[in-house]
Protein backbone atom coordinates (compact mmCIF):
# COMPACT_ATOMS: atom_id res chain seq x y z
CA UNK A 1 0.00 0.00 0.00
CA UNK A 2 1.34 3.30 -1.07
CA UNK A 3 2.19 5.07 2.04
CA UNK A 4 0.15 9.06 2.22
CA UNK A 5 1.12 12.06 3.89
CA UNK A 6 -1.16 12.35 7.35
CA UNK A 7 -4.57 13.86 7.13
CA UNK A 8 -4.56 15.72 10.43
CA UNK A 9 -2.33 18.44 11.41
CA UNK A 10 -2.28 17.82 15.26
CA UNK A 11 -4.20 15.49 17.50
CA UNK A 12 -7.11 18.50 18.48
CA UNK A 13 -8.16 18.64 14.46
CA UNK A 14 -8.73 14.89 14.82
CA UNK A 15 -10.39 15.22 18.22
CA UNK A 16 -12.35 17.14 17.01
CA UNK A 17 -13.52 15.75 14.21
CA UNK A 18 -14.28 12.07 15.67
CA UNK A 19 -16.21 14.25 18.11
CA UNK A 20 -18.18 15.81 15.02
CA UNK A 21 -18.85 12.31 13.48
CA UNK A 22 -20.67 11.56 16.54
CA UNK A 23 -22.50 14.39 16.92
CA UNK A 24 -23.83 14.04 13.20
CA UNK A 25 -24.77 10.85 13.76
CA UNK A 26 -27.23 11.55 16.32
CA UNK A 27 -29.38 12.94 13.93
CA UNK A 28 -30.87 16.43 13.86
CA UNK A 29 -34.33 17.54 14.33
CA UNK A 30 -36.44 20.63 15.78
CA UNK A 31 -39.51 21.26 18.40
CA UNK A 32 -42.90 22.07 16.95
CA UNK A 33 -45.17 23.03 19.06
CA UNK A 34 -48.67 21.38 18.17
CA UNK A 35 -52.37 21.34 19.51
CA UNK A 36 -53.15 18.73 22.16
CA UNK A 37 -55.97 16.64 21.42
CA UNK A 38 -59.13 15.91 23.74
CA UNK A 39 -59.32 19.34 25.53
CA UNK A 40 -61.30 22.26 25.90
CA UNK A 41 -58.31 24.78 26.14
CA UNK A 42 -55.95 25.25 23.38
CA UNK A 43 -52.82 23.34 24.76
CA UNK A 44 -49.79 22.61 22.62
CA UNK A 45 -47.44 19.80 22.94
CA UNK A 46 -43.56 20.31 21.78
CA UNK A 47 -42.84 17.34 20.01
CA UNK A 48 -39.69 16.81 18.23
CA UNK A 49 -39.75 16.56 14.37
CA UNK A 50 -36.29 14.75 12.86
CA UNK A 51 -34.59 17.21 10.43
CA UNK A 52 -32.03 14.57 9.64
CA UNK A 53 -32.50 11.28 11.27
CA UNK A 54 -30.26 9.60 13.75
CA UNK A 55 -27.75 6.72 12.57
CA UNK A 56 -26.24 4.02 13.64
CA UNK A 57 -22.17 4.43 14.37
CA UNK A 58 -19.94 2.17 11.78
CA UNK A 59 -16.20 1.87 11.04
CA UNK A 60 -17.02 2.83 7.68
CA UNK A 61 -19.13 5.57 8.46
CA UNK A 62 -16.00 6.91 10.38
CA UNK A 63 -13.44 6.32 8.39
CA UNK A 64 -15.62 8.30 5.71
CA UNK A 65 -16.31 11.07 7.18
CA UNK A 66 -12.79 11.47 8.50
CA UNK A 67 -11.67 11.71 5.17
CA UNK A 68 -9.94 7.95 4.28
CA UNK A 69 -10.49 6.79 0.77
CA UNK A 70 -11.13 2.95 2.21
CA UNK A 71 -10.98 0.67 5.09
CA UNK A 72 -7.81 -0.84 4.18
CA UNK A 73 -6.28 3.23 4.46
CA UNK A 74 -8.21 3.23 7.67
CA UNK A 75 -7.06 0.66 9.34
CA UNK A 76 -3.24 1.01 8.17
CA UNK A 77 -3.70 4.66 9.65
CA UNK A 78 -4.79 3.32 12.97
CA UNK A 79 -2.09 0.45 13.15
CA UNK A 80 0.74 2.53 12.17
CA UNK A 81 -0.42 5.93 12.31
CA UNK A 82 0.87 9.14 14.46
CA UNK A 83 -2.18 9.24 15.90
CA UNK A 84 -3.23 5.77 16.19
CA UNK A 85 -4.47 5.82 20.03
CA UNK A 86 -7.15 8.70 19.14
CA UNK A 87 -8.40 6.20 15.89
CA UNK A 88 -8.28 2.84 18.30
CA UNK A 89 -10.32 4.91 20.79
CA UNK A 90 -12.99 6.23 18.30
CA UNK A 91 -13.53 2.10 17.06
CA UNK A 92 -13.61 1.23 20.92
CA UNK A 93 -16.12 3.81 21.20
CA UNK A 94 -18.57 2.40 18.19
CA UNK A 95 -17.60 -1.21 19.54
CA UNK A 96 -19.22 0.33 22.82
CA UNK A 97 -22.34 0.91 20.50
CA UNK A 98 -22.52 -2.28 19.50
CA UNK A 99 -22.42 -4.03 22.67
CA UNK A 100 -24.87 -1.75 24.05
CA UNK A 101 -27.65 -3.49 21.50
CA UNK A 102 -26.69 -6.92 22.17
CA UNK A 103 -29.90 -7.86 23.99
CA UNK A 104 -32.24 -6.22 21.08
CA UNK A 105 -30.20 -7.21 17.84
CA UNK A 106 -28.42 -9.88 16.26
CA UNK A 107 -26.88 -8.08 14.14
CA UNK A 108 -24.79 -6.39 16.84
CA UNK A 109 -23.55 -10.00 17.73
CA UNK A 110 -22.19 -10.41 13.74
CA UNK A 111 -20.52 -6.73 13.81
CA UNK A 112 -18.63 -7.64 16.93
CA UNK A 113 -17.50 -11.42 15.79
CA UNK A 114 -16.30 -9.33 12.84
CA UNK A 115 -14.36 -6.83 15.04
CA UNK A 116 -12.39 -9.92 16.28
CA UNK A 117 -14.69 -10.92 19.44
CA UNK A 118 -14.94 -14.53 19.84
CA UNK A 119 -17.78 -16.64 21.22
CA UNK A 120 -15.95 -19.41 23.10
CA UNK A 121 -14.17 -18.46 26.39
CA UNK A 122 -10.11 -18.49 25.48
CA UNK A 123 -9.53 -20.31 28.76
CA UNK A 124 -11.23 -23.06 28.16
CA UNK A 125 -9.64 -26.61 28.14
CA UNK A 126 -9.59 -28.86 24.88
CA UNK A 127 -12.24 -31.52 25.60
CA UNK A 128 -11.19 -35.14 25.04
CA UNK A 129 -13.61 -36.91 23.51
CA UNK A 130 -14.23 -40.58 23.50
CA UNK A 131 -14.29 -42.34 19.88
CA UNK A 132 -16.48 -45.60 20.45
CA UNK A 133 -17.38 -47.45 23.24
CA UNK A 134 -18.47 -50.84 23.28
CA UNK A 135 -21.79 -52.33 25.17
CA UNK A 136 -22.09 -55.90 26.13
CA UNK A 137 -24.94 -57.17 27.94
CA UNK A 138 -25.06 -60.50 29.91
CA UNK A 139 -27.90 -61.73 31.27
CA UNK A 140 -27.78 -63.24 34.73
CA UNK A 141 -30.19 -63.85 37.02
CA UNK A 142 -33.67 -65.21 36.54
CA UNK A 143 -35.82 -64.38 33.51
CA UNK A 144 -38.25 -61.60 33.33
CA UNK A 145 -42.02 -63.44 33.79
CA UNK A 146 -44.96 -62.79 31.38
CA UNK A 147 -47.40 -62.71 34.67
CA UNK A 148 -47.81 -62.42 38.26
CA UNK A 149 -49.76 -65.95 38.05
CA UNK A 150 -45.78 -67.34 37.45
CA UNK A 151 -44.21 -66.06 40.09
CA UNK A 152 -43.06 -68.42 42.92
CA UNK A 153 -42.45 -67.18 46.25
Amino acid sequence: MKKRKHLFINKNTLNDLIQAYFNYIEGQYHIEKIPAKKTSEVDFIEQRVWDREAEPATIAGLAFFLGFNSRDEFDEYESRGKFSTLIKRARLRIEAAYEKKLDTSAGAIFVLKNMGRNEKAENSRPVDRVRSIKVKIIESGPQPVASEKEVLL
